[in-house]
């Protein structure tokens, strides 16, 4: 097939064109990939327009996404109350004054005069050693005395003698001399006698071992019908020993900070402390700063001191345990949250309060100890602040959110092992 395309082109100088009158011939060969080449892309074009109207008509009979719902949250404002904040201290009561009960004289125990374990008075018998060698060394010295006083007697009476006699020249003057001399050996043999009697009298006192103070006695070390010995210091026989409970001493150590913190607070000796036992919730024995080390010991950079209480009924006894509270500042104002609704990020303590229109955003606070589940805010929040108390893992700061009203109470506490107790301090509401 022979295809003729009349092409016209620019005339030449004579008025004729180059190519007029000619014509150009295609074979069917070469006609045949133009036309396989427009079908190619008409099959490729096919599809992407068939993807194009199901996509529009998709997207036209789709209603649009429904919004995401906003989570419900629990808020309330900060609760306002005036508190009390405590240094606190672990430490164990110890005897005021505790006396190993030795004998002063050696013998024989004959007498028991106490229950193991019972309250004495100063000065009640404890153990009677046997009196009888004690009493007839007393007898002795006695007999030693009235020897004395004769002899004294005698010596006075030569001497009186010799006195009167000597303005006559009947006596030399060195036989008076010698009887005056005479007379004062005899007074001082008397005043050694009377010492002996005294020594003797003591030790038949001693052989009733007598309660040096008040206190709760502990058992006894030795029984009736054994000997024991008064060697001088911790060689002599324990007999038992005495713990004065009333009053009694609660000693602790506080770190170098606490230290630091209580005297710039003008905290010394008669600074009141409240004090509670390992099973119970609440300080309820009172006493006061006794005493406080005059240096921090280099090793564990703390420093020991004592306060002291009064324990009238000797409840309390040498090596219990207890917690100790100081105060720190005094009484004030304070914002309190539920310790649940604080959150960390990173190094610093959050809490979550809601904008008015609706907007969660996080707010960096201070935090301070806690008090029947509720966490101090020393700073970062203010009275009106709407803070979640609920909901807290479903808010998130900047997103929106559903409030519904709450509100902030204290929660009743058990009681808390003191093992487990780790903060340095605390506070309770004022009174």
């Amino acid at each position: 097939m022979n295809i003729h395309s009349p092409i016209e082109g620019k005339s030449s100088g004579d008025g004729k064109s180059p190519i007029e009158g000619k014509s150009f011939s295609l074979s069917a060969d070469q006609a045949k990939p133009r036309k396989s080449r427009w079908r190619y892309l008409g099959w490729s074009v096919l599809p992407l327009i068939a993807i194009a109207v199901a996509y529009v008509v998709m997207r036209a009979g789709t209603p649009p996404p429904a919004a995401a719902e906003m989570p419900p949250v629990t808020v309330a404002t900060p609760l306002q109350r005036e508190v009390t904040e405590w240094d606190t201290y672990i430490g164990r009561f110890e005897a005021s004054r505790a006396v190993e009960v030795r004998p002063r004289v050696s013998g024989q125990i004959t007498e028991l005069h106490f229950t193991d374990g019972q309250p004495v008075e100063e000065g009640a018998p404890l153990f009677t050693i046997d009196p009888r060698p004690f009493e007839a060394t007393l007898a002795q010295a006695r007999a030693g005395v009235a020897a004395a006083k004769s002899d004294l007697e005698l010596a006075k009476t030569d001497l009186g003698r010799a006195e009167r006699l000597i303005d006559s020249h009947a006596v030399s003057q060195s036989e008076l001399d010698r009887l005056r001399a005479r007379a004062q050996v005899a007074a001082a043999n008397l005043a050694a006698a009377k010492a002996e009697v005294r020594a003797a009298a003591l030790d038949v006192e001693f052989t009733t071992v007598r309660a040096p103070i008040s206190g709760r006695v502990s058992d006894r070390r030795i029984d009736v019908g054994n000997l024991v010995s008064a060697s001088k210091g911790a060689d002599g026989t324990l007999l038992t020993t005495i713990n004065s409970l009333d009053p009694i001493y609660f000693t602790f150590e506080g770190s170098e900070a606490l230290y630091l913190k209580a005297r710039r607070r003008g905290a010394d000796a008669g600074s009141p402390v409240e004090i509670r036992l390992q099973d119970e919730t609440d300080y309820n024995w009172q006493g006061a700063l006794d005493f406080v080390d005059n240096g921090l010991n280099p090793r564990s950079g703390t420093i020991r001191a004592r306060a002291v209480l009064d324990n009238p009924d000797l409840f309390l006894t040498p090596g219990m345990f207890g917690k100790m509270r100081l105060s720190s500042n005094g009484s004030q104002m304070a914002l309190l949250v539920p310790d649940t609704a604080v959150q960390t990020d990173q190094a610093q303590k959050v809490l979550l309060v809601v904008a008015d229109d609706g907007t969660v955003r996080g707010k960096p606070v201070v935090l301070g100890p806690v008090i029947d589940g509720l966490r101090v805010v020393r700073a970062g929040l203010v009275s009106n602040d709407l803070v979640v108390i609920k909901g807290v893992q479903m808010a998130f700061p900047g997103m929106q959110v559903q409030t519904e009203p709450g509100e902030i109470t204290p929660v009743t506490r058990e009681a808390v092992p003191l093992t487990t107790m780790s903060l340095p301090g605390e506070a309770t509401f004022t009174r």
